[in-house]
């Protein structure tokens, strides 16, 4: 690899004499070098974020910006087509929030990579929000993608709320969502849990400005997560932490 990267590196070294008045270096060597020097360009201009049994999770530095880039082909291949259903429903729920603020845009995904805008901003368990507004803001936010079908199923994670530069909040990895046809039974109590997994998060962040029917609801889970805290979250926690070694907030580095 070392002295592929060399060679690639010298190539640029002529390329950005000769092509200098054509544009960045990098949009050149985008149409000039094969595949394997692409690869090797993309590696030296990248940040991995996150790794684990569905593939990498990576900062990737563009012309057009910074962007984050889900990549499923390292994924081990009894696993594989797991990784791209979970990758193929975050391109979905993406798409009908390409009108939210707080959401990534989907940039493009094909089977196998996605590319999304990276925002700027930092986990919820580093950003430690303990305004009020923030939590009024990121109800808003959920209750938005409520009316657009949408349920995201893994709000519990602090990594998958950001507190983004400017105060705002943002929510990430849409992996778990749902893109619902019908708002029916099950999709209200799915969104009745996104909404408690967030009073849960101002619970630690904002506990003074709980309200009472706001503990009702915390103090109250549906049938449905109970159910879950019985049998499959034993398992889960089982198969995540024990076997696959993850942490409780895997994942903060992903923006």
């Amino acid at each position: 690899m070392k002295g592929s990267c060399d060679t690639v590196m010298q190539r640029l070294a002529v390329f950005s004499l000769v092509g200098s008045n054509r544009g960045s270096i990098s949009s050149f060597s985008l149409t000039r070098h094969s595949k394997r020097e692409r690869d090797i360009l993309q590696a030296l201009d990248s940040k991995l974020l996150k790794k684990d049994i569905f593939g990498r999770v990576s900062l990737i530095h563009s012309e057009a910006g910074p962007l984050i880039r889900r990549d499923t082909r390292g994924a081990p291949v009894p696993v594989r087509w797991i990784a791209r259903r979970l990758l193929a429903r975050e391109a979905r729920t993406l798409a009908v929030l390409e009108e939210l603020e707080g959401i990534p845009v989907l940039l493009r995904s094909d089977k196998s990579t996605l590319d999304r805008s990276y925002v700027d901003g930092v986990p919820m368990q580093e950003g430690q929000p303990g305004h009020i507004q923030y939590f009024h803001a990121a109800a808003r936010l959920i209750r938005r993608m409520h009316r657009l079908g949408v349920v995201h199923n893994d709000l519990a994670k602090e990594p998958n709320f950001l507190l983004t530069s400017d105060g705002k909040p943002a929510i990430i990895d849409f992996q778990l969502s749902w893109c619902a046809r019908q708002r029916g039974p099950l999709f209200r109590t799915l969104a009745r849990e996104d909404i408690r997994h967030l009073l849960k998060h101002k619970r630690t962040y904002c506990p003074d400005r709980l309200t009472r029917r706001e503990k009702t609801i915390l103090d109250n889970p549906s049938m449905l997560s109970k159910l879950w805290m019985m049998t499959g979250k034993p398992v889960y926690l089982l198969i995540t932490r024990k076997i696959l070694g993850w942490q409780d907030r895997e994942g903060a580095g992903d923006r």
